[in-house]
């Protein structure tokens, strides 16, 4: 399992990124005016967040504002302590409604006017990319939550921007390495248009080649959401794949895979991370996601009740705690979670509120989490550990872990 494993080298590790970042912690500053603070009758760790709650990027967007909420309820039942402090988190929360000039425009109120200490979200790539420059120029950290190569690259021009999605280059060869146990040959791509789609595209190619895997066509997904995917289905098919990979978001990823069934295609289909969400297994998608596979962090298995590591009785509360809000848990990466904790530990350890203390101490961490395991550091700013990922499939309407 991904947290055994990460354990045993997580100390080691650490201390030779506490040595690396020697440095740059050095030059960080350790007066908290500088992160705007508005000296609070108690004393806070301000956390912004620019979500996608509405629009098409919502089905991902909502479950990571529970996720934010759910955490900071629980941080605060103690309190984050910071130097001599124990600071209370205050999530100040902004729906982006998947429009990215609006999350760029939010992310500077957020940092202007709101003083927060730092900044997460940005489900879709589009929102993501257009906060991290704004994020970068106001000097303040941002952890994304998006799915896209180049979040975090050039690394001397995005020094306060982090993610934790998976790598693509991870996930498609766990995909192609799927494909090729079961001995399929030819495979399709149906990919979403934009930038996660893009590196869908980069990164499928290459594992493919890599395991000699023939890719007979690439079709991108239409950006509009009530957008007919018939044709891109029947363009797909029309080479006659032994597996169509879709790399997407939802709702897009639940609507390819209805548009394939509807024309005919029995065959398997196997999606990224992106797909997952409530939408995905909803009853209008149940049929033609039956048998479907995916790649995605460990934490859609939920947590075993055996698993009594630090971050297996983590993941297990705040299961318990989803299901007493929110009635149902059907499985998602809570990355809003990890990035709470993330940036409470990286205030924690730097003993400080201020922006830059906190930016720098995020490049030393080397954590499991509730999602999954990360390894920061200061030449490495994302995201999550190829050993955190799994292989699931819908067996009767749920998910259910193969490897």
């Amino acid at each position: 399992m991904a947290g055994r494993a990460v354990g045993a080298w997580t100390l080691s590790r650490r201390g030779l990124l506490a040595t690396a970042a020697t440095g740059l912690l050095a030059a960080c500053g350790r007066d908290e005016r500088q992160s705007g603070s508005r000296a609070p009758q108690k004393p806070e760790l301000v956390i912004g967040a620019s979500l996608e709650l509405t629009g098409t990027g919502r089905f991902l967007g909502v479950l990571q504002e529970r996720a934010l909420r759910i955490t900071a309820d629980t941080l605060n039942e103690e309190g984050v302590p910071v130097g001599n402090l124990r600071r209370t988190v205050r999530l100040v929360i902004r729906d982006n409604a998947s429009d990215p000039r609006r999350a760029a425009a939010q992310t500077v109120e957020l940092a202007t006017q709101e003083n927060v200490h730092a900044l997460v979200g940005g489900c879709l790539a589009e929102t993501s990319l257009e906060i991290i420059p704004a994020a970068q120029q106001q000097q303040v950290p941002f952890i994304s939550f998006a799915a896209a190569d180049n979040l975090t690259t050039p690394l001397a021009e995005r020094t306060y921007i982090y993610k934790l999605t998976p790598e693509a280059r991870d996930v498609a060869r766990a995909l192609v390495r799927l494909i090729r146990t079961q001995r399929l040959g030819r495979v399709g791509l149906l990919a979403a248009a934009g930038p996660h789609g893009d590196s869908g595209v980069r990164a499928v190619t290459a594992a493919l080649k890599s395991m000699d895997r023939e890719l007979v066509r690439v079709v991108r997904l239409p950006r509009a959401e009530d957008a007919d995917l018939g044709p891109a289905a029947r363009t797909v098919l029309a080479r006659k794949p032994e597996a169509v990979i879709i790399w997407g978001t939802s709702p897009y990823s639940g609507a390819a895979a209805r548009a394939l069934r509807h024309v005919g295609y029995t065959g398997g289909l196997f999606l990224d991370a992106g797909a997952v969400s409530e939408e995905f297994l909803s009853a209008e998608n149940a049929s033609a996601v039956e048998g479907a596979y995916v790649v995605h962090p460990v934490s859609l298995s939920g947590s075993s009740l055996t698993n009594t590591t630090t971050a297996g009785l983590a993941r297990r509360d705040f299961i318990y705690r989803y299901l007493h809000q929110h009635g149902s848990f059907s499985g998602f990466a809570p990355y809003g979670a990890d990035a709470i904790r993330l940036i409470a530990d990286a205030a924690r350890r730097g003993k400080s509120v201020d922006r830059g203390r906190i930016r720098a101490y995020l490049a030393t961490q080397v954590t499991e989490g509730i999602a999954g395991a990360y390894s920061f550091s200061p030449i490495r700013h994302g995201g999550m550990e190829p050993d955190s990922l799994g292989v699931f499939t819908v067996a009767s309407g749920a998910w259910s872990r193969v490897s």
